[in-house]
């Protein structure tokens, strides 16, 4: 069954439930005061009652009851057959104030009688003694007889009336309250959902209020502050990154283009031998691109999987050994450089480096694998032209090139240095450009 749409908000459900268990706690309360107050009030009148009809039996012995001023004013002597002997002035020429009569064993009972006429009235009745009989009544058994009009609060539930009109007004005001500091408290989130609302995706710069403090609500809009940053800066470097892959394959595509509606036009002039060659020249240029992309955009995905120990040392040992095209690769690594990453995805990084730096360098490539500083330091250096300052993070984005590596390599992606830092942060590391003496230095530092 569908929730009643009264209670689809939390301020009316955290209302009704406030509202409900104060009605519980306050009938408790209630029920406990009443009672309580109820046997305080008769037990105060009955031990008075007592005393005075206590009083009386020893006033009684000469057979009249004399007059007091005192709220106990109905006393009455009552013999064995049920006749009035003795009375106080407010209850002379009523009938006996009860017909209960204690037992020889028991002489003291307390009671409230409510006549068909008039008020109830508390009464204590206690039975004459066998020797004060004797004495006072020639051993006829008499009753005396004390009591008092109920008590108005106690009269027609005037006290349960009382206790009710307050249990209602505080849960009255329970509710109230309850209302009101929940929805002051939800007011940001009412404020935070309009801004949600009005954000799109052509437009991830708008932000959601933002209250102050550290309570849940602030720390909600805060993180959700930092997810639609987050968001505005993926969707944003999406935008980039299919405007820089447009690019790049827009060119060799019209240039295949080109050339192959050039041998259609032109078949006597143009050799297909040659053009074949081209065109298979372009197409691994935009097999590298495509591979390079999806390989970027799978790491971004996912990250590093199947992580596992791996001695870096021993990596770099065994890929500058199988470099023997091009100028040479010499390895120095310390032992026990051990990190957890993905095997195949460091192997990347390290040929990515390697591919750049023996295209740079003149005479030798040095790779290095050593334990500096609690981290594992992977060190690729060649003795090329190195980069200037100002290029040094420019060639770590996508599809960057700079004049000498165009010069040297005409056919790459411009995207290996960019793969190689993400794999590096996917490993809560780091990849940068150096300072050194000669040609350019790129360092990797890992957790060990």
């Amino acid at each position: 069954m569908s929730s009643l749409p009264c209670l689809r908000s939390i301020q009316a459900r955290y209302t009704t439930v406030a509202t409900v268990m104060s009605l519980i706690v306050v009938t408790m309360i209630g029920i406990g005061l009443d009672l309580g107050v109820r046997n305080r009030i008769q037990a105060g009148v009955f031990e008075e009652t007592q005393r005075f009809a206590t009083q009386w039996i020893g006033a009684a012995r000469d057979g009249s009851v004399a007059s007091r001023s005192s709220p106990v004013s109905l006393l009455q002597v009552v013999n064995s057959h049920g006749r009035v002997v003795a009375s106080s002035g407010a209850a002379s020429g009523r009938p006996p104030l009860s017909s209960v009569r204690p037992p020889a064993d028991d002489r003291i009972r307390h009671l409230t009688e409510c006549p068909s006429r008039g008020g109830c009235v508390m009464l204590t009745a206690i039975r004459v003694s066998p020797q004060e009989a004797r004495e006072v009544w020639h051993g006829e058994p008499h009753v005396v007889y004390a009591g008092m009009v109920q008590p108005p609060i106690l009269a027609a539930h005037r006290l349960e009336i009382l206790i009710t009109a307050g249990a209602l007004a505080v849960v009255a005001i329970a509710a109230g309250a309850t209302w009101y500091v929940v929805g002051r408290t939800l007011r940001p989130v009412s404020a935070i959902r309009r801004g949600m609302s009005e954000i799109t995706v052509s437009d991830l710069s708008l932000r959601v209020p933002q209250p102050s403090g550290q309570d849940e609500i602030a720390l909600l809009a805060r993180t959700a502050n930092q997810t639609l940053a987050r968001l505005e800066g993926a969707v944003e470097q999406q935008r980039r990154f299919a405007s820089d892959a447009s690019h790049e394959l827009r060119t060799p595509i019209a240039g295949l283009r080109t050339q192959l509606e050039e041998a259609l036009l032109y078949p006597d002039d143009v050799d297909p031998r040659d053009t074949i060659k081209t065109a298979l020249s372009v197409t691994d240029r935009l097999e590298a691109i495509v591979s390079d992309l999806l390989g970027l955009a799978r790491l971004r995905a996912t990250g590093p999987a199947q992580l596992e120990s791996i001695d870096l040392g021993v990596l770099v040992t065994g890929e500058a050994a199988t470099r023997v095209n091009g100028v040479p690769v010499h390895a120095r690594t310390a032992q026990d450089v051990k990190v957890r990453g993905n095997r195949v995805q460091l192997t990347r990084i390290l040929d990515n480096l390697l591919d750049n730096a023996q295209r740079h360098a003149v005479t030798g490539v040095e790779v290095t694998a050593e334990r500096l500083d609690g981290e594992a330091v992977m060190t690729v250096s060649d003795d090329g032209e190195g980069i200037a300052p100002r290029d040094r993070e420019r060639v770590f984005e996508r599809f960057t090139r700079l004049d000498d590596g165009r010069r040297r390599d005409a056919g790459g992606s411009g995207l290996g240095l960019a793969i190689a830092r993400d794999i590096a942060h996917a490993h809560h590391g780091t990849l940068q450009v150096e300072d050194s003496p000669q040609g350019a230095r790129f360092v990797l530092r890992l957790p060990l």
